[in-house]
């Protein structure tokens, strides 16, 4: 709570709303690249914002794209349903930059090659952005989010005359082995996003798209063209290393969902071995495990179909997460089972077998660390129907 106090803190509106300001032949407008922190999961993809710099008349001012405000309207509905509103915010670039050196957070600024006509003009759409009744938009963490929002700005002012060239991404990253980068210390948020996230995170993507990520934002602007004064020269005149980050270490846990999964796996192992040897159900354990998965289940399925998350259609993990194992498995705690339970722990087992043999084909990556989860829901499932079948008149 006391980092986003602080970040709260760095908005300023005393530029908020100003409009018509102008620039003097000396200035320069800035693209900010700040590099991650690891101690929040949003803060790990790092940011990117612009920055109005004019000895001449005084101004440092710096417009983020990433602010929100938790005192919206419904703002906890907004978010899960994917309504979220996020904001263009003014600070004074000071405080922008002593927030980001205080979490030890590298900070890069592209001086941009334009003419002094061409600052005024985004300068312009800046200040008209920033205005009450022009500053919200809706945030879509992959293709309009605080990084996408700056490439934009400089699209929206000038049009055809900035050109992106592509050509240096040689990479054929999709949208989620391109998040995977930035999540290594972070495996159980990662872990999350593979789980809650679906088929669009698998798409190619193209180096347009690659700039939903601030590194991407600055290496797209350093490969980048404007036309100005009739000539086409690159968009970046310089770069200038304003804060250069101090090694920090791994910040990790060794606890991974792997390792998490992998005991999980031994201790449903061990339950079954018990079961098979003395003839035993552990009701309430199976009942808890396929409770909690098919409420997950749900979850996604709400996430497809409930909320505007386009990234969390079409989601290949409700093949594990099957959402009627809630209340399917409430069903295990009456004494009399019925055919209906045998058959649909036994479709359970062979599905489980068939996603684990299909797993490195889907066309959607499921999470490695998933593998012993669903080896132990099948085993389970296996096991269940079998002793349904030996106990059918129990």
């Amino acid at each position: 709570m006391k980092k986003i106090c602080l970040l709260l803190l760095t908005i300023s509106p005393f530029f908020g709303y100003a409009q018509n300001l102008k620039l003097s032949p000396e200035a320069e407008i800035h693209v900010l690249t700040c590099g991650p922190y690891q101690g929040e999961l949003y803060s790990a993809f790092g940011h990117s914002a612009i920055r109005v710099k004019d000895p001449g008349k005084g101004y440092d001012i710096l417009y983020n794209y990433g602010v929100f405000d938790f005192d919206q309207p419904n703002f906890y509905l907004n978010f899960t349903r994917g309504h979220l509103y996020y904001k263009l915010g003014v600070t004074d670039y000071r405080r922008f930059r002593d927030y980001y050196i205080y979490y030890n957070r590298y900070i890069r600024e592209q001086v941009l090659n334009l003419s002094v006509e061409q600052k005024q003009e985004l300068f312009d759409f800046l200040q008209w952005n920033a205005l009450p009744e022009n500053q919200y938009y809706l945030y879509d963490y992959f293709y309009d989010n605080c990084a996408t929002r700056v490439r934009d700005a400089l699209v929206k002012t000038f049009g055809d005359k900035v050109s992106f060239d592509g050509s240096y991404v040689e990479t054929k990253h999709t949208i989620r082995s391109l998040t995977d980068i930035y999540l290594k210390q972070q495996p159980w948020g990662d872990l999350g996003i593979d789980i809650c996230l679906g088929l669009p995170m698998d798409v190619e993507a193209t180096p347009y798209m690659y700039m939903f990520l601030p590194d991407y934002i600055e290496q797209g602007f350093n490969h980048a063209t404007i036309v100005r004064d009739g000539k086409n020269v690159p968009l970046v005149k310089e770069t200038l290393i304003t804060y250069e980050s101090k090694p920090e270490a791994d910040q990790a846990s060794a606890i991974t969902p792997f390792i998490v999964f992998v005991l999980l796996l031994a201790g449903g192992t061990f339950l079954t071995y018990l079961g098979f040897t003395r003839d035993k159900r552990f009701v309430w354990v199976d009942c808890f495990m396929f409770s909690v998965v098919g409420v997950l289940g749900w979850l996604l399925l709400f996430l497809w179909a409930g909320t505007d998350h386009r990234a969390a259609a079409n989601n290949l993990n409700l093949l594990w997460a099957v959402p009627l194992h809630f209340p399917v498995a409430l069903m295990l705690l009456k004494r009399n089972k019925s055919l209906f339970l045998k058959n649909y722990f036994k479709i359970m087992a062979i599905l489980s077998l068939l996603l684990l043999a299909a797993w490195a084909f889907l066309p959607q990556q499921l999470h490695y660390s998933l593998i012993p989860l669903v080896m132990l829901l099948g085993l389970r499932s296996f096991y269940i129907q079998r002793y349904l079948s030996k106990n059918e008149g129990a």
